[in-house]
């Protein structure tokens, strides 16, 4: 196929963003809604506790409340589902805990929603809620992973022994350990996968509409898939048929894998509607953000790899601890399940044993952020193989190479399952290497120890698991008047879908992007979809679309085969026109969608597309850091990134994706944390104390591309929207680890590495200061 204008590989400039950057977007809480009252939750300030209302009716009889909604008021609502059920290692389903829409007598974690207030204005249901009369009995709370697993701990759930949620495994573990028995030497690791919040720039919000009429609810809001929230309220919690929801997502800013998910307020919101017969909407604040949205990552792990005489791996355990917070989120087991699938990373080990625990805290739940999971297993590996170099004397590029996949391997099935289907790892490596100027580090390194600075070099090699998710269809249709139109099932959180799908038509149809229209979000309009998150909008969603539109190009050449007089095969699509090759007869969409033979059914395609195995995308990242030793801050030298996403569609998006990815993963391996004091209560809750990253704290990027195509795709892509986040923490790390071994001696240090964790380490080694 030739290249067209916009289409495949052309670096076009998103369509959205005239939109969105002058101010023209439409988010949820920029819709207006005619007589809309405004809701505010109440939430626990324990973090564990039982409680008893004792008195609601005085905030009922406040100016303005019109509905004070408890949990025994929506006690015959359903629960929230957890989704992402697995088989425990008993080869048993995951026992889900309840999760009510609003609980009756205990609260597990500060922020846990107890009572929904709605009145005319937001300031009169806050006050509303401060006059809401209830008795708290608190209970001993535990906040931390390993604390929990203690003997003594108290009890989240009273009937989850040890607060253990679930344990399960991947691989083998006779194989491995028959492996270790024969390994010259063992090497390993134990780190914390800091506790993250999404921190998107829009909060949640939702806007609840009934039509007493129809009976039929109109949901607005921020999410990642309107189809499966609407599943979730019909069929789990409200108990009504999907025909009687309509939910419509506007415009997104950001989502992050914290917007896929069902939370309280919208089925509160949607009952609240029905009662008062007015619209209701909830718009969240940033702390509430903090306390109530799901938090991401949270694991304690150990790995320990054994390695023969050459120092090749034969066996790899891993022991992981995955906290759950109070409750098992909507894919909660999911997360570490499909990470732990990741554990052998890039490498060639014969020998895997997994075990994997979900731990409950009483804490917010931890759920899907960015990667989900496949960040935790990257920077595991990635950290174990840089500290087998330490000890083996060998260099970190060495020992990758010597055992990496090798491309002649694949397609090659790792112990844990999955079929990497393509891969130059090592390539995509010595490149890096290369732009970062590798061999020059000493010099580098001398100049900054002549500065009184430390300096560190580091890399990271990742490969993920992405486009799955279960199938996506499209429709695309040509209208009347020679435009096109788009609908599909996965949803733009700021990705910029309308700009990528734009370009597949245009490939196929060869027409100005301003031509397309792409829908997306509203479940009237589009039948079904799987929504967007594991980086399947362009592999899936992308796919379905790619053979939709190939199908209606060729439904339009016999259309106009007639009226030019020639055979089909003899046809081209040009500048939005089906021309006879060679010759200027042509005629242009518009006067093919309104021949007389036009049939709708030829206009409008629509097709599905189910991924056969998942797509894995791969790279490697270099970071060089400089640490000032008296303060501990640390600046990043330079940033190198080569990746292989099989194929690129619009390569300014994928380096934008990209760059927001590492700028997550920079933020989470230097500054950002939830933390819990001893009672629970959370100690960064605001913007005040929980530290993100500023455009001062983000390097300048190198980024390219090595690209392999992907054999199990129909485009041939790999998805790009979660490789930054995974492969930036394991190479700043590593850097710095590098840089305080070089200086100190110190061989390891926990994310994230705030100047004041650095500065501790330094001093506690001995290190002048």
């Amino acid at each position: 196929m030739r290249p067209m204008k916009f289409g495949m590989g052309q670096p076009v400039r998103r369509v959205e963003d005239q939109r969105l950057t002058t101010g023209t977007g439409r988010y949820t809480d920029d819709t207006a809604v005619e007589g809309a009252l405004h809701a505010y939750v109440l939430r626990s300030p324990h973090a564990h506790a039982t409680f008893k209302i004792v008195d609601k009716e005085t905030a009922s009889k406040r100016k303005g409340v019109k509905l004070i909604l408890t949990g025994e008021d929506v006690a015959h609502l359903g629960d929230i589902p957890c989704k992402g059920l697995i088989k425990d290692i008993a080869g048993e389903d995951v026992k889900p805990n309840p999760v009510p829409v609003l609980p009756t007598d205990t609260v597990r974690h500060v922020g846990e929603a107890i009572a929904f207030i709605v009145a005319e204005t937001l300031d009169q249901a806050r006050d509303a809620a401060e006059a809401i009369e209830i008795e708290f009995e608190t209970l001993p709370s535990i906040t931390g992973i390993a604390e929990a697993l203690e003997g003594k701990a108290p009890q989240v759930w009273p009937d989850r022994d040890g607060n253990v949620a679930f344990e399960a495994e991947q691989g083998n573990r006779d194989k491995t350990e028959k492996a270790f028995a024969k390994a010259d030497r063992t090497v390993s690791v134990t780190i914390v996968n800091n506790r993250l919040a999404s921190n998107y720039m829009e909060t949640r919000a939702c806007i609840a509409e009934y039509d007493k009429t129809d009976k039929r609810w109109t949901l607005t809001l921020g999410s990642q898939g309107s189809h499966g929230t609407r599943e979730i309220l019909a069929d789990y919690i409200l108990k009504v048929p999907q025909s009687r929801i309509r939910v419509i997502t506007p415009d997104v800013g950001g989502g992050f894998g914290t917007k896929i998910f069902m939370y309280r307020e919208y089925p509160l919101t949607m009952v609240a509607a029905e009662m008062l017969k007015r619209p209701v909407r909830w718009v969240a604040d940033r702390t509430e953000h903090f306390l109530a949205d799901t938090h991401g990552r949270a694991n304690l792990s150990t790995a320990t790899m054994a390695l023969d005489k050459r120092g090749k791996f034969i066996g790899l355990k891993v022991d992981l601890a995955a906290d759950m917070g109070a409750y098992l989120s909507q894919y909660g087991p999911f997360i570490p399940w499909v990470g732990t699938t990741m554990t052998p990373g890039c490498y060639n080990i014969p020998a895997v044993h997994v075990r994997f625990r979900g731990v409950f805290t009483n804490t917010t739940p931890v759920d899907a952020y960015r990667g989900a999971g496949r960040p935790e297993a990257a920077y595991l590996i990635e950290r174990l193989v840089d500290a087998i170099a330490r000890e083996t004397g060998k260099t970190p590029d060495a020992v990758r190479a010597q055992n990496f996949v090798k491309p002649s391997e694949m397609p090659h099935k790792t112990q844990t399952g999955p079929v990497y289907d393509s891969g130059e790892f090592e390539g995509h490596m010595r490149r890096a290497m290369e732009v970062a100027d590798w061999k020059g580090f000493k010099s580098r390194l001398k100049a900054s120890q002549k500065a009184g600075k430390i300096r560190g070099i580091g890399l990271a090699c990742y490969i993920e698991a992405c486009g799955g998710g279960g199938s996506e269809s499209s429709t695309v249709i040509l209208e009347k008047d020679g435009t096109v139109t788009v609908l599909i099932g996965t949803q733009s959180n700021g990705q910029g879908h309308e700009t990528a799908y734009s370009q597949l038509v245009s490939q196929h149809l060869d027409i100005p992007m301003d031509r397309i229209k792409v829908i997306q979000g509203d479940t009237d309009r589009v039948a079904t979809g799987s929504g967007t998150g594991g980086s399947r909008s362009i592999p899936v969603g992308g796919a379905a679309l790619n053979a939709a539109t190939g199908i209606l190009a060729d439904n339009l050449k016999s259309l106009a085969s007639d009226a030019l007089e020639a055979a089909p095969g003899d046809l081209e699509i040009v500048d939005g026109a089906v021309r006879i090759v060679g010759t200027d007869k042509k005629l242009d969409l518009k006067a093919i969608a309104n021949l007389p033979g036009a049939k709708a059914e030829q206009l409008s395609v629509h097709q599905s597309w189910t991924p056969p195995e998942a797509t894995y995308p791969n790279g490697t990242h270099v970071v060089e850091l400089e640490v000032d030793p008296a303060t501990g801050g640390t600046e990043i030298q330079n940033y190198v990134v080569v990746d292989d996403f099989g194929v690129t569609l619009n390569p300014i998006m994928l380096q934008g994706q990209v760059h927001g990815g590492a700028a997550q993963g920079i933020g989470q391996a230097l500054m950002e944390e939830i933390r819990f004091d001893d009672s629970g209560q959370m100690l960064t809750a605001t913007f005040m104390d929980y530290a993100l990253p500023r455009a001062i704290d983000i390097p300048n990027f190198h980024f390219e591309t090595r690209n392999v195509p992907c054999v199990t795709n129909a485009l041939g892509v790999k998805g790009a929207g979660e490789a930054g986040a995974i492969g930036a923490c394991p190479a700043v790390m590593n850097a710095m680890v590098d840089a305080l071994d070089r200086a100190a001696g110190i061989k390891a240090i926990d994310m994230p590495a705030t100047p004041a964790k650095v500065f501790g380490t330094l001093k506690e080694a001995g290190y002048p200061l």
